[in-house]
């Protein structure tokens, strides 16, 4: 539908530019005597003839010789055509000198123009509109293949971003089952408890994420449940604290951006022998998000199986892809503290 309100679009406006090269002519030469032998003679035939060449070209030729590489053939067959409506066009003019210009005594007006500069003028005339097409479609062309490059990466970009998806989709459940599996033997009515909230977090990431963007306060209340979630399968010695804004104004973002971020925190921020510390804070300024994590360092050994490793590359990927420029992502350890701060403008 877009391909054809295009073409018709276009098709206006060239009948409408030719409509006023055509008007234009008669309307400044009105009221002066024989006008409109003048203005069909040099005007309106000549401009025919620019027509043909400029659509010949536009049509075919540049597409069949031009585009093709065929670049003689192209200058062969502009020269032949430019030299038979240059020789049609002295043929009018010739016309309309001797029936219109030619004194009452019988004899030929001095004053008239030399042939030869006539035929120098439409040499430079008709190769304009041979010049006018070629830009015409190249430009045409270049927009052409600019919106074909536009849709490519816009595909890929939004496969990229499904993949992601649903890298992230089993590896969230991947976790969570973990935790669920450390729970049946030391507390089943936990283990019970987990999988009740499990499948509440398993719906909102089913049914609520598949929009390119969804609403804030879910995200904020999905990933509170996986802190609540979290905080099941660990002893005292870990404690975990969290605060996320109550939103006056909703705002809308990338599903299931921060849950990397926290699952990270949790995979390497938690020691069985150490009493360990974990803080979540997120700030909401109008447009602008700023979540920050601080937790306690124990980086996993090479020997250590149980993540895929996918989190914090997944999130970069998505970050890049769905942000470029509008976000700032770094981490550092201090103080054996592993510190995320990520900002994001929305």
């Amino acid at each position: 539908m877009n391909f054809i309100k295009n073409k018709v679009l276009i098709g206006i406006l060239h009948l409408m530019v030719w409509l006023v090269l055509f008007m234009l002519p008669y309307l400044l030469s009105s009221g002066q005597n024989q006008a409109i032998q003048t203005v069909i003679f040099f005007s309106w035939i000549p401009l025919f003839l620019y027509a043909v060449i400029f659509y010949s070209n536009y049509f075919v030729l540049i597409e069949r010789f031009l585009f093709s590489k065929k670049i003689i053939w192209y200058v062969l067959i502009n020269a032949v055509l430019i030299s038979l409506f240059i020789w049609a066009n002295q043929s009018f003019k010739d016309f309309f000198f001797q029936n219109h210009m030619v004194p009452h005594n019988g004899k030929e007006d001095p004053f008239r123009p030399s042939r030869s500069l006539f035929i120098y003028i439409d040499i430079i005339l008709f190769t304009v509109p041979v010049v006018f097409s070629i830009a015409v479609k190249t430009t045409e062309r270049w927009i052409k293949t600019e919106v074909e490059r536009k849709e490519a990466v816009t595909i890929k970009l939004e496969s990229e971003l499904q993949h992601l998806k649903y890298q992230l989709q089993p590896h969230f459940f991947f976790n969570s089952l973990n935790n669920i599996y450390s729970l049946v033997d030391i507390s089943p009515e936990q283990a019970k408890q987990t999988i009740h909230s499990l499948s509440k977090l398993m719906r909102y990431l089913l049914y609520q994420t598949n929009d390119e963007k969804v609403s804030l306060s879910n995200e904020i209340q999905f990933i509170t449940n996986y802190i609540e979630l979290m905080k099941l399968r660990f002893t005292e010695n870990t404690k975990i604290e969290y605060d996320f804004p109550v939103l006056k104004t909703d705002l809308q973002v990338a599903p299931l951006l921060f849950i990397s971020l926290i699952e990270n925190a949790f995979k390497h921020g938690v020691s069985t022998s150490q009493e360990t510390e974990i803080i979540f804070k997120m700030n909401v300024d109008e447009n602008r998000i700023s979540f920050n994590i601080k937790n306690h360092n124990f980086p996993k050994t090479d020997s250590d199986k149980s993540g895929s490793g996918i989190g914090l590359q997944n999130m970069k990927k998505r970050l890049e892809l769905l942000y470029p420029g509008k976000y700032e992502f770094t981490t550092v350890v201090e103080d054996h503290f592993f510190i995320v701060n990520l900002i994001l403008e929305i």
